[in-house]
């Protein structure tokens, strides 16, 4: 028996029909987020969740709450940390992902709002690449040991794979252009506040 703030998971077509009854949260990075996102949906990070808590939980009085992220395992986490917090949620299957798979429009800001990005994971199959790339050169050209490099990194998306987290991710959502500008958090909060 699950409990009443078990997350839900809704397929794309069900979330689609009752999108106009959600509060959409998406817990992306900004440069995710402005490469598209579900209509109405508003920006909260993942790792600023905890500090927008207080709007979530008004926003989830007044109505469902819909988490997304790029695949569903962003949301996920976001869904199981606000359960904890006794606020029920929804999450998207498949995230954006699929919610764009299926043909359904996804929303862009204005182009001089935008900052261009790549998703995140993106991000870390690049920097995963270049760094075993940098060790095996470096290993050939420098010092053998600079392999350790390549089979750190390898180890680390074993590691990842079977964890379901993944610790360089984490990492390059801290780098600027993955941080949320102080004004579009604030003006996500406020949105959250006058829903």
């Amino acid at each position: 028996m699950t409990s009443p703030l078990t997350p839900i998971t809704l397929e794309t077509g069900q979330a689609g029909a009752r999108l106009h009854e959600f509060t959409v949260i998406d817990v992306r990075t900004p440069g995710e987020y402005a490469s598209g996102h579900l209509p109405g949906a508003v920006n909260i990070p993942l790792d600023h969740v905890r500090r927008a808590l207080p709007e979530i939980r008004d926003a989830a009085q007044r109505g469902d709450l819909l988490v997304v992220c790029a695949s569903g395992a962003r949301s996920e986490k976001a869904c199981a940390l606000l359960a904890e917090q006794g606020v029920r949620t929804a999450t998207l299957a498949g995230g954006t992902g699929a919610w764009q798979s299926e043909g359904r429009d996804l929303h862009r800001p204005a182009a001089c709002d935008t900052r261009a990005g790549w998703s995140m994971e993106r991000q870390v199959r690049f920097t995963a690449g270049a760094l075993v790339l940098l060790g095996l050169v470096l290993g050939l050209l420098v010092h053998p040991a600079f392999q350790f490099v390549a089979a750190g990194i390898a180890a680390g998306l074993v590691f990842s794979a079977l964890t379901g987290t993944c610790g360089m991710a984490v990492m390059l959502g801290k780098l600027p252009h993955n941080r949320p500008r102080a004004a579009d958090l604030d003006a996500a909060l406020a949105a959250l506040r006058g829903r």
